[in-house]
């Protein structure tokens, strides 16, 4: 009988299941037959998935097939005979069952099925802030997050991965990357504390595959009290604050990172990091200089030059064409400052371009809540830039503050188009930075009267629709034949009263996504959708859904994930516990909504008992990062990750 037991434990072993009773039904308990996990989400081609099998009083064998095929095939994936299954080519969903194949005898039922479903991606990667140069927040190659399975029963917090200071970077995801001879799809973040990490993107516990630092010997990152105006708008310190960009060709990460060294003296450098190691690329880290001529604010002799303690890289890296932009502000509106946006060779690091939106004034800061510029098919370059010196009545204006910018990279960054507010004056005088919102460009259009728009919302809470063509220049209230934004394809007011947005909105099947609020202590406002009409080439101003929760300063930049035209779920943090100047430090609250009305919301972070799904310390800006079937936020100590519950 001894051995017999023995014999029966390594049969149940090589068939990889779990058995109440390893040689039939005659233990006269109820046959069942599970499958774990009951959901899964892999990358085509690349990444297996193990199931299981977990039988109890039945049979002990079974058969494994996908979409009803014995085995599966190479158009739905293949599965062995102990459960692996192996991802085919092309995207999509599938059913991998396990199917018991002998009769239990007795009173039990001869047969028995499970089921589990299987997602299969095809996104080639998540390598810029707001995951395109369009910068529309979309992710529409996710076939595992759908309305029906993000629920608080299938979904929630998977694990997190601790970091070493406020992960102000959007998470970059790099999907079947060798790193140290294993295949990893992998998480990048960039940290305050001038350090860069490359996670496992789904080993549970979290897996470190490698950090830098970027803090040389005798420097430091920079103490919050060391610039600024003593808002504490980021605390304690700045390293790395701009998300990174990827490049996947060349398998390079780059970043900006700022440091302090002796005495009160400042960097700011360029890296090249590679992907698979995190080491430094040939030609760099590259300080960052620039001068332009001007006799602006902090000008010395008619040049202009950078300033790498009062500059600050608050939105991401940008790759368009081979080149690297970077795009600065300032600490907390510290003069002086400029907007300036500077071109790098890719390859060499060399700089290539350099653009200063006041170089006969002050401000103009390029803020737009972490997002990096936009970039059209033609490789134009869109901006928009905050408070600072405008001079309208230019016929090549050097001063454009309160703007949105069309650059031409091919020209030398030269100034091609711009439209700047018929009540600049006010937003100036008032703090109501147009450039508190970043710009996205919409899909071309193949009917209306305008085939190249875009669309970005400010700090005053006015929506602006634009013929990229011609942005509309400036069109004062009063003097030369137009008036009231008339030189805009449309404008609206998106918000309450007194409404204001900081972020990037999110565009998907001709639906505006915007998360606004009210700055302390004004209530908050609430997510949003505004429909696109095609044939009119304008939206509706009066918002097709919202959102029940109110979302407190300073708003939020909402992702939309979807399976094409299909199941859109938008993604949505409420960062407003980030601390100064909000009441205290206090978790993020991370928000899934029905894409097609926001009134449906289907789950949060703060639902499950015993804080299950709780995420870490909220930043300012943080963006979800949504790939294969999982959901990665940055917080104040750590990255959290969401998905599918086993």
């Amino acid at each position: 009988m001894r051995n017999l037991q023995a014999l029966k434990f390594v049969v149940c072993g090589l068939a990889t299941v779990f058995l109440a009773d390893c040689g039939g039904g005659s233990s006269g308990g109820a046959f069942t037959l599970t499958i774990s996990p009951k959901n899964a989400a892999v990358v085509v081609t690349t990444q297996t998935q193990q199931f299981t099998a977990i039988v109890a009083g039945g049979p002990s064998s079974l058969a494994w097939s996908v979409d009803g095929v014995i085995g599966g095939n190479a158009a739905t994936g293949t599965i062995s005979t102990g459960g692996l299954y192996t991802p085919p080519a092309v995207a999509g969903t599938h059913t991998v069952t396990a199917t018991s194949t002998a009769s239990s005898g007795g009173a039990n039922p001869p047969q028995k099925a499970a089921s589990a479903a299987v997602a299969v991606t095809d996104l080639p990667g998540v390598f810029t802030h707001h995951n395109n140069v369009a910068r529309d927040g979309t992710n529409t190659q996710e076939f595992a997050l759908t309305p029906t399975v993000v629920n608080q029963n299938s979904f929630g917090k998977l694990f997190s991965c601790p970091v070493d200071g406020a992960v102000y970077t959007q998470p970059l995801w790099v999907p079947a990357l060798t790193i140290g001879g294993t295949l990893h799809n992998v998480i990048f973040v960039a940290t305050q504390h001038d350090s860069a990490y490359a996670f496992d993107a789904d080993a549970k516990p979290c897996s470190q595959l490698w950090k830098r630092s970027f803090i040389p010997v005798t420097e430091m990152p920079v103490p919050t009290a060391d610039v600024g105006a003593g808002y504490g708008d980021i605390q304690p310190e700045i390293g790395v604050t701009g998300t990174p960009v990827i490049d996947p060709a060349s398998n390079t990460m780059y970043l900006i990172a700022k440091s302090e060294g002796p005495i009160g003296t400042f960097q700011q450098r360029l890296h090249a990091l590679d992907l698979a190691t995190g080491n430094e690329k040939p030609g760099g880290p590259v300080v960052v200089s620039a001068s332009v001529p001007g006799t602006g604010d902090g000008s010395v002799g008619g040049i202009v030059s950078f300033n790498p303690q009062q500059e600050h890289e608050r939105s991401g890296l940008a790759l368009s064409n081979g080149v690297l932009y970077t795009t600065w502000a300032s600490h907390e509106d510290s003069d002086p400052y400029h907007g300036w946006i500077i071109g790098y060779d890719a390859t060499t690091l060399a700089q290539v371009s350099v653009y200063n939106s006041t170089a006969n004034g002050s401000r103009g800061g390029i803020w737009m809540a972490g997002a990096p510029p936009a970039f059209d098919s033609a490789g134009y370059l869109y901006a928009s830039t905050g408070n600072g010196t405008f001079d309208a009545n230019q016929v090549a204006p050097n001063d454009l503050g309160d703007t949105i910018l069309k650059l031409d990279p091919s020209a030398g960054l030269t100034l091609n188009s711009w439209f700047t507010p018929f009540d600049q004056s006010l937003l100036e005088g008032s703090d109501l930075d147009l450039g508190s919102g970043a710009i996205v460009v919409m899909p071309d259009q193949t009917t209306g009267p305008h085939a190249h728009l875009l669309v970005m919302c400010g700090k005053e809470g006015q929506t602006y629709l634009l013929n990229r063509d011609t942005l509309g220049r400036y069109c004062p209230a009063i003097g030369i034949g137009c008036s009231f934004d008339t030189n805009a394809v449309q404008s609206f007011t998106a918000f309450q009263s007194q409404g204001s947005f900081w972020g990037t909105p999110a565009f998907w099947q001709n639906r505006l996504y915007l998360g606004g609020t009210q700055e302390p202590p004004n209530p908050g406002d609430k997510l949003k959708a505004f429909d696109f009409n095609p044939a009119t080439g304008q939206f509706n101003p009066v918002a097709s859904s919202q959102s029940a929760t109110v979302y407190g300063y300073p708003g939020s930049t909402p992702s939309v994930s979807s399976q094409g035209a299909t199941g859109g779920v938008v993604w949505d943090a409420d960062i407003s516990q980030y601390g100064p100047p909000a009441p205290s430090p206090g978790p993020a609250v991370l928000h899934a909504y029905d894409a097609t009305n926001l009134a449906t919301e289907l789950w949060n972070s703060s639902q499950a008992a015993a804080n299950r799904d709780v995420a870490g310390n909220a930043v300012k800006f943080s963006v979800p990062t949504v790939a294969n079937g999982k959901v990665y936020l940055g917080t104040r100590s750590e990255v959290d990750v969401y998905g599918l519950l086993p």
